[in-house]
């Protein structure tokens, strides 16, 4: 007779449902405040093409660590903020996946910690090996 798959616990699909929406919201509101002090702070990129297009421009100097995007932030930069929403957006699946593996701790299943710990691992060292370059 075969039985049934354990399916997770509800408290669990819960708790990444929340985690995900939080993190999308999150970084939706701090990308839509980054970009309204943008435009606070330059109103010429709203009338001047010239300008607006050396704001997008994909050759211009953007911060990319977070360190530089900290400073940004206390500097008032508009793009900074932008940025810390895409960073806040990166961060939301691999808080997902570190959720998980708490969550697999709980419920004692420690080949499902060990699998999920090591793509965590994979994840952040991909993410520090990129920065790095």
């Amino acid at each position: 007779m075969n039985e049934a798959p354990e399916h997770e616990p509800q408290w669990v699909d819960t708790g990444i449902s929340v985690l995900l929406r939080a993190g999308v919201i999150a970084s939706m509101t701090v990308v839509i405040a980054g970009l309204i002090l943008t435009f606070v702070n330059h109103p010429h990129y709203i009338s001047s093409k010239t300008a607006l297009g050396d704001l997008t421009d994909a050759r211009a100097e953007y911060p990319h660590r977070v360190l530089d995007v900290a400073a940004q932030i206390r500097e008032g930069h508009g793009q900074a903020l932008v940025m810390l929403g895409l960073l806040t957006l990166i961060a939301t699946p691999v808080a997902r996946v570190a959720f998980s593996v708490i969550a697999f701790a709980l419920e004692g299943d420690r080949l499902y910690v060990v699998i999920t710990s090591v793509v965590l691992v994979l994840l952040l060292v991909s993410f520090t090996l990129g920065a790095a370059g």
